[in-house]
């Protein structure tokens, strides 16, 4: 079975997130969206929140699970006995900062393999920060982010 991890923030999951999730459904078996805390970031939703908004999008997808982590990505994925990353890329600038993370997880653990898939040029400005901000000032997010979830990030960009 090739299954794959696919980790992020994802504060808030975007449509750019969920064509890399569904890309990757296609592809592997079996797809772990893994939702992170990341430190470095100011979010929007708390870790739980994040789950269910994936949850919500991913139900299409049967091949999709979605579970939460902190801590190295590594650890995570031997729990879950999978040993493939998928990474989306939008600019080189990504690339360069995502081929540093590949080559420090293969550091970690030499049978982890990370997969890079090019973003689909219609989401590649797209950030989950730059939703934030957009949905912070009032702007609008349709088409930015799954419609099912835009009144849930417009009330939360609100407080």
């Amino acid at each position: 079975m090739r299954r794959v991890v696919y980790p992020g923030s994802f504060d808030p999951i975007t449509n750019g997130h969920l064509d890399i999730i569904k890309r990757s459904s296609e592809v592997f078996d079996e797809v772990t969206v893994g939702v992170l805390v990341n430190v470095d970031k100011k979010g929007l939703f708390d870790i739980e929140e994040r789950v269910e908004l994936i949850r919500k999008v991913v139900k299409p997808y049967k091949n999709v699970k979605v579970d939460s982590f902190d801590g190295l990505l590594i650890d995570f994925m031997k729990a879950k006995d999978i040993k493939v990353i998928v990474k989306g890329l939008r600019a080189f600038s990504d690339f360069e900062y995502e081929f540093q993370m590949a080559l420090m997880n293969n550091k970690l653990d030499s049978s982890i393999e990370t997969v890079f898939m090019m973003t689909n040029a219609k989401y590649s400005y797209l950030s989950s920060s730059s939703v934030r901000q957009v949905a912070k000032f009032g702007g609008c997010i349709k088409g930015l982010v799954p419609d099912e979830i835009i009144s849930m990030i417009l009330e939360k960009a609100k407080k």
